[in-house]
């Protein structure tokens, strides 16, 4: 179960990289045309949201079947000196929890505002927050601290 679940995490980082991408150009667009905020920006506002949803709900399921994290939670003191343990049992995990939360907060706003160029202003900053963080914290596969492949295979 853990490497079927890594995978799928690994695979659905790109969904969720892609339609944030995608929903901070739509938003910048519509910020800085002044465009009416349209039912497929909305749609791509929720498909963002919710791909990032699914991926903090795999990471959390990692987060207590990994080896890493386990080793991390029973030997803190000692994981918090080794990098990669410390990266994934605690600097990963904040992180982009900290990202979802701002995206969420960033999407809840959205849909509270009336005011279409404050929906896009709402959607392009938070979302922009977030994927910022996000990135700063994906174990890239060119990353000298922690390294990771950009895809995992799921057999």
């Amino acid at each position: 179960m853990y490497p079927t679940l890594l995978a799928l995490h690994s695979l659905v980082r790109w969904l969720v990289l892609a339609s944030l991408l995608l929903a901070i150009i739509y938003a910048y667009k519509g910020w800085f045309t002044n465009k009416q905020y349209s039912r497929s920006d909305n749609i791509i506002r929720n498909i963002a949201t919710s791909f990032a949803h699914i991926q903090i709900t795999i990471g959390l399921f990692l987060y207590y079947l990994s080896p890493l994290t386990t080793y991390f939670l029973h030997y803190f003191k000692d994981a918090l000196h080794q990098r990669e343990i410390r990266f994934f049992g605690m600097e990963h995990s904040f992180i982009m929890f900290l990202s979802l939360v701002l995206i969420t907060i960033g999407s809840s706003k959205v849909k509270r505002l009336t005011d279409d160029k404050q929906k896009f202003k709402t959607m392009a900053i938070w979302f922009t927050i977030g994927l910022v963080l996000i990135l700063s914290s994906i174990p890239w596969a060119f990353s000298p601290l922690v390294s990771r492949p950009y895809f995992r295979a799921f057999f």
